[in-house]
């Protein structure tokens, strides 16, 4: 049985049983049939298409925005930003289909050669919970412009939402069967890999979860764009604005209650001015409203599920067994739901938990550094390579200092985000590909060479 249940209370919504077999294969046959047809439409045709998705979303924005907060307990103005955003993504890929996916022409002495860009086929998306509709249409929105069908596999704890989106995509013209959404357990999904309907796939989710997908999709050689997990660092030097940079730390931080792969996590501080940034941090901490999620002024709503919430507490006393000092919070709320305090661990160390795994929820980790090259050692230091925030006063320095950090994004006096126009995705164990801007838009289409010579 797959359930949707309300993180705040605790309470189950909706209960579905699983697709079975005839219905997941209706949706894998109809995306087919569906794409055969959909590559050959025009790009005005697909941009067309977009810009109604975008429309109904901006439409419909109350009605997904309370079922993103119900079903994951994002704070009601987080989950109305993740629907404009969303839309707004559909828009600019409208925009920009022409440029991006349109044919090149490159000169090759007396022949004309082109690039042109063709669809791979059906892609499965295995999506998170965590961004529900944003997640989704950031790689369906170039990935349906470029004449690709998709099949929806989403996380099993928003089922509302990813049947939601369906109806969405329906309700805007969409060709029938070309977006399916398919509610399945993850033992079945090895089997939606290795259809042979399923041309590519892409993943958004836990670095062990990307390693095994990765291996069924190699297995049949099958294209992935991989997602994974991060512990970004947000690195303050000596000379940063800390006040600005403090602030926006805490964004960073408890963002959609801490559960996001591009969170900052680790906040690694030159110790000279390092007593400033923490006061600074644990003030505005401690300003953050937690609370019925609905309510328009709360900060920080529930986890999005009971053992998220155990194993972020289990990581904190840990760290703190291993030395951390607890400044603020490490402790559940009282009353039902799945809230946790947000909790700042300083003296933090790299080799404690805190700092060398990824902590999925609202506790943030301090290390204090003795310089610049002990700060870049520091966030290089793990496996993961997502995102990374640099802050400091000198940009001269800083662009030779973004240079040597190891992640797909460096943010100078800026948080980590997602943006259509621009690349977005990681290296080392947080994966590979990259969605959004100009490369995002081509992941999922076979970059093909037409030569041609002179007629006789």
């Amino acid at each position: 049985m797959i359930t949707s249940i309300n993180p705040a209370t605790g309470e189950t919504i909706a209960t579905f049983e699983p697709h079975d077999e005839a219905r997941i294969e209706a949706a894998l046959a109809g995306a087919a049939h569906a794409q055969k047809s959909w590559r050959r439409t025009s790009l005005a045709e697909r941009s067309a298409l977009l810009k109604r998705v975008a429309q109904q979303l901006r439409e419909r924005k109350p009605h997904f925005a309370r079922l993103i907060t119900l079903e994951m307990g994002k704070p009601i103005v987080e989950a109305e930003a993740e629907i404009e955003k969303s839309a707004w993504n559909c828009d600019f890929y409208a925009d920009k289909a022409p440029e991006y996916l349109g044919d090149e022409i490159v000169p090759s002495g007396a022949t004309e050669s082109r690039v042109v860009y063709d669809p791979l086929g059906v892609v499965l998306a295995i999506m998170p919970w965590n961004y529900p509709v944003w997640q989704v249409l950031r790689f369906a929105a170039p990935a349906l412009a470029a004449g690709n069908g998709i099949v929806l596999k989403h996380a099993n704890n928003v089922p509302q939402c990813a049947l939601e989106l369906e109806k969405l995509f329906r309700a805007a013209g969409t060709p029938e069967g070309l977006f399916a959404t398919v509610l399945v357990d993850a033992s079945r999904v090895k089997g939606l890999i290795e259809d042979p309907r399923i041309a590519a796939l892409t993943l958004t989710g836990s670095t062990p979860v990307g390693k095994l997908v990765a291996s069924q999709a190699g297995a049949v050689l099958k294209k992935q764009v991989l997602e994974l997990g991060g512990s970004d660092p947000f690195i303050v030097l000596a000379d940063a604005d800390l006040e600005a940079a403090a602030r926006t730390a805490v964004k960073a931080r408890f963002i959609n209650v801490g559960q996001s792969c591009i969170n900052g996590k680790r906040f690694i501080v030159e110790a000279s001015v390092a007593d400033r940034f923490t006061d600074l941090f644990v003030k505005h901490t401690e300003a953050l409203k937690i609370g019925d999620p609905l309510e328009r002024d709360v900060a920080i709503g529930p986890m999005a599920r009971a053992n998220l919430r155990d194993d972020l507490h289990a990581q904190v006393r840990k760290s703190v067994e291993q030395g951390a000092k607890l400044l603020v919070g490490g402790r559940f709320v009282d009353g039902p739901g799945y809230f946790y305090q947000p909790t700042v661990l300083d003296h933090v160390t790299p080799g404690m938990v805190a700092a060398c795994e990824e902590t999925f929820g609202p506790a943030a980790a301090i290390l204090r550094v003795k310089d610049v090259e002990a700060a870049l050692e520091v966030a290089n230091g793990l496996d993961y390579g997502l995102g990374a925030a640099l802050w400091t006063t000198d940009l001269q320095r800083a662009h030779a200092l973004a240079r040597r950090i190891e992640a797909g994004a460096v943010f100078i006096n800026g948080l980590v985000a997602s943006d259509p126009r621009l690349p977005f995705g990681g290296i080392k164990q947080s994966g590979y590909g990259r969605e959004l801007g100009v490369h995002g838009a081509r992941e999922f289409t076979n970059v093909k060479t037409v030569w041609v010579g002179p007629a006789r």
